[in-house]
């Protein structure tokens, strides 16, 4: 029982030193992942849509 208090008193102990992201800094990463998944998605739709054409063109 001791070991789990101590696991307990250790788990608040390092709760305490996590710094959580501000509402800035969130929004900040969110626009960030936002702007890069778009890009690669309108790349990948671009080297799709080219391929398909390609590929029409050949057959």
């Amino acid at each position: 029982m001791e070991k789990f208090l101590s696991y307990i008193e250790n788990a608040k102990t390092e709760l305490g030193k996590v710094i959580f992201p501000t509402k800035e800094q969130v929004r900040n990463a969110f626009v960030s992942v936002l702007i890069v998944v778009t890009i690669i998605s309108l790349f990948l739709a671009l080297v799709d849509f080219s391929m398909s054409f390609v590929l029409k063109v050949i057959l």
